[in-house]
């Protein structure tokens, strides 16, 4: 069985007492949502947690129940951060050949230049929404800032995309800028805030009109 293959059963009591009595017993209460209509299952949470240590929307996963096969993203989940738990998730079943949104998250690689030199590294976009197929979704986008120097930036036209995927996020947005440390900033806006201030000649004393 593949990494991203897990193994669902019909959900026959639904409700609240019987979602708190499946996760008692180590599994995820769930539904797939999609072409047809919604169909409550459960997972097992050790099997889960052992293949996606990271949830992302962005892994197409084949969930097995009975003889039947779906092809689905997570869509929502819900998590109990303090007991280290998931609650519940949402799955969304996919149409293969069918073009469908997703967002895919950005990585960078390197140490920039800019940094290298005392610069601070400020990353404001993390990921891209993108329109594919589900056989085209691209894991996630390296890029590479080793060039970057001081108040250089990077946008999304930079990153590559494969054929077949478009990016749908604005293509002038920032991803990532080398920017001057905070002091060194402020010390420049002073100086050149001194340049620009323009020469105060005074009136001439009665005397020096004389």
């Amino acid at each position: 069985m593949s990494d991203n293959t897990l193994v669902g059963y019909d959900r026959k009591q639904l409700g609240k007492g019987a979602s708190r009595q499946l996760r008692r017993e180590g599994m995820i209460p769930a539904v797939i949502y999609g072409k047809n209509e919604s169909k409550a299952v459960y997972v097992e949470a050790r099997e889960f947690d052992k293949k996606f240590h990271r949830i992302s929307e962005n892994t197409l996963i084949t969930i097995k129940v009975g003889r039947k096969k779906h092809e689905v993203l997570i869509k929502d989940y819900q998590e109990n951060t303090l007991k280290n738990y998931m609650v519940h998730i949402d799955f969304y079943e996919v149409e293969q050949g069918k073009l469908l949104r997703t967002n895919i998250p950005i990585h960078l690689e390197g140490a920039a230049k800019g940094v290298k030199e005392g610069g601070l590294l400020e990353q404001t976009l993390h990921e891209i929404e993108v329109e594919c197929t589900p056989k085209d979704i691209p894991e996630s986008f390296s890029v590479d800032i080793s060039s970057l120097e001081m108040g250089e930036s990077l946008h999304v036209d930079s990153l590559q995309v494969t054929e077949g995927v478009k990016i749908l996020t604005d293509l002038e947005q920032t991803i990532v800028t080398i920017t001057a440390p905070r002091k060194e900033a402020e010390e420049g806006e002073e100086a050149e805030a001194v340049d620009a201030e323009p020469e105060v000649i005074g009136e001439k004393s009665e005397e020096e009109e004389e």
